[in-house]
């Protein structure tokens, strides 16, 4: 690819339910799409290298929610910060731009959202690419333990317990804990974060994502039944020394879906920033077998 074929990231926003909800777009408008969702506590930030490395083929689209990256904040008192409604505004913005079919990139929390589009629409889903995104109860290990103290009695003494989870060190953490040379990874990438997290208000408002998450563990059994039922392709790509979503989660996959490509690397949680140059190329294989133009 040379500088003259380099393809531009557009940053756009809708406004939705009267929300502006931002997000990155790229390629041509009527190749085949690629939805990427963002994991906590980043954004489509995380998918600034990817995005330009597919979009000559791919129309490539990667929303932030509500409380991430460039979409509004709302007080968490007068807007229901759930996954549902995640879904919702991804599904709507999807509609908004004519969107029919997509293949879906889901890491951490892009996998609950995720999985509200495909159980509204599973006939829509063209492809699946899993990093570090669970769908399966042997996926919440130890790590998860406070948080399901939480879902358990709700009460503000289990709230305030998980509060170090959007403080500095934990950023830090996320994006270098099991990589082996961590002079890999941007520490741009933590002072993006943070500076995010650290708006006034928003640290209530990733307390409740949390607290919403109990509400995703119900439905692993109807995606599943999904996988089954309608095998799509899908390409996993997995840190497997992630300390937040271990390897555990990876391996069921195997039960339920048969067209499976499986890979697990030698990293952590942010896969794609340690294993960029590995992960990169294996997704743009595998969606031109899958669902490129000439696939």
């Amino acid at each position: 690819m040379n500088a003259s074929t380099l393809p531009v990231v557009f940053h756009r926003s809708e406004r939705i339910d009267g929300l502006k909800i931002a997000y990155r777009e790229a390629g041509p408008k009527d190749a085949p799409v690629v939805v990427l969702l963002h994991g906590f506590p980043t954004s489509s930030h995380m998918f600034r290298h990817l995005m330009p490395y597919l979009a000559d083929g791919y129309r490539v689209i990667a929303p932030d929610y509500p409380g991430y990256g460039q979409s509004d904040a709302p007080d968490h008192t007068k807007y229901a910060y759930t996954f549902e409604n995640f879904g919702n505004l991804v599904r709507t913005l999807l509609e908004r731009l004519g969107v029919q079919k997509y293949a879906m990139y889901v890491m951490d929390y892009g996998a609950p959202v995720g999985w509200q589009l495909f159980l509204k629409h599973p006939e829509k889903l063209t492809a699946l690419i899993v990093q570090n995104g669970n769908a399966y109860d042997e996926g919440l290990k130890a790590f998860w333990d406070p948080i399901k103290t939480y879902w358990a009695d709700g009460a503000e003494k289990s709230r305030d317990a998980l509060r170090w989870l959007v403080k500095a060190d934990t950023t830090i953490f996320q994006y270098t804990d099991g990589v082996d040379d961590v002079t890999r990874i941007s520490p741009d990438n933590w002072v993006h974060d943070q500076a995010l997290l650290d708006r006034p208000g928003n640290e209530d408002i990733q307390m409740d994502v949390m607290y919403d998450y109990r509400n995703n563990v119900p439905l692993y059994p109807e995606v599943q039944r999904l996988f089954r039922e309608h095998q799509p392709p899908t390409l996993i790509t997995w840190g497997e020394r992630d300390t937040i979503f271990p390897a555990d989660g990876a391996h069921p996959y195997k039960r339920d879906l048969k067209d499976l490509e499986f890979h697990l690397f030698p990293t952590g949680h942010f896969a794609l920033e340690d294993k960029g140059d590995e992960i990169m190329p294996l997704i743009r294989g595998f969606l031109d077998r899958k669902i490129g133009k000439k696939a």
